[in-house]
């Protein structure tokens, strides 16, 4: 991380050129980053063109990415199965899975590259052998191409709609309808880069859920969730958007006193598809991992739950 007190002589100038000067990384270098929320003033993320004051802290938590493909790299993570077509493994939170402005290094796919080094020649030469993606703060399952093939198979059936994920969410409040799906557009936040909203001129997005255990203090719900599109934060943004952001989420809402796991209660806890070489249908599940069913535990122990 890198601190930079704001002189006199950038006083007023925005946020992307300032940091630029700084640390003589390209604007639009500069700018990944700040897109990432990995450029903060005062601790907050900011906008490319917020305008500085004298004495500000500017906090540079990433640095740019490389032009040249990710390595291999030790990166801890399970191995749930493995064929010479696919790798299905359980991410943990915390993993961001390709490099990005802010994470060049310690991502899911070095981690890959090491276990799987042929990896290195499938799909995109900067993101290999990935399909899909979980946000960093996301655990579960994720299924990984390891041969051409298999990637262009599963890029077409994730497209087609065809790769079933399925979640658990601990959210806030109760909810009136046991079952539902939640269809509204999601594009990127105007009032912060780093975060997507919804909105109507946002790519279209569902997402189905059903209710598994209400609890009474604190009022929370435990979901089943299943994407039928796969759009950035879907679950996130459209659980927010009905009021009932995750617990634990700091970014859309969810971050209360009164439950705290230290990170989103999302978990990919299901994974199905059709095996792109032998046309096998697998299924997949993944259990809660420990920090998220010690607050289970926590709330059936409290005798707070509803059903």
């Amino acid at each position: 991380m890198e601190r930079f007190p704001v002189p006199g002589s950038l006083a007023g100038e925005r946020v992307d050129r300032a940091v630029a000067l700084l640390t003589g990384w390209t604007r639009a270098d500069v700018q990944a980053l700040v897109e990432e929320g990995a450029v903060l003033v005062g601790g907050h993320p900011v906008a490319k063109s917020r305008r500085l004051v004298e004495g500000e802290e500017i906090e540079v938590t990433g640095e740019p990415v490389a032009d040249t493909p990710p390595g291999p790299e030790p990166v801890a993570f399970l191995v749930v199965h493995a064929d010479p077509d696919v790798v299905v493994v359980s991410k943990p939170a915390g993993l961001v899975v390709h490099p990005g402005a802010g994470h060049a290094t310690g991502t899911l796919v070095g981690g890959l590259l090491e276990r799987f080094p042929e990896i290195a020649g499938v799909g995109d030469p900067m993101r290999p052998g990935i399909v899909h993606r979980l946000d960093r703060d996301t655990s579960g399952l994720m299924v990984v191409a390891r041969s051409p093939r298999a990637h262009a198979v599963l890029t077409s059936a994730m497209a087609r709609r065809e790769v079933e994920r399925r979640y658990r969410a601990l959210a806030w409040g109760r909810f009136e309808n046991h079952r539902g799906s939640i269809d509204a557009p999601i594009g990127r936040s105007m009032a912060r880069r780093t975060r997507m909203a919804v909105r109507d001129t946002g790519k279209e997005a569902r997402t189905g859920y059903e209710v598994l255990v209400q609890y009474r203090d604190p009022a929370v719900t435990l979901l089943h969730c299943w994407l039928e599109t796969g759009r950035t934060h879907q679950i996130r943004v459209h659980l927010a958007a009905i009021d009932h952001p995750v617990v634990g989420d700091a970014t859309y809402g969810g971050d209360r006193s009164s439950l705290r796991p230290g990170r989103p209660f999302l978990h990919a806890v299901a994974l199905a598809f059709t095996h792109p070489g032998s046309g096998e249908h697998l299924e997949f599940t993944d259990p809660l991992p420990e920090e998220l069913e010690s607050i289970l535990a926590g709330l059936e122990a409290s005798g707070a739950r509803e059903g």
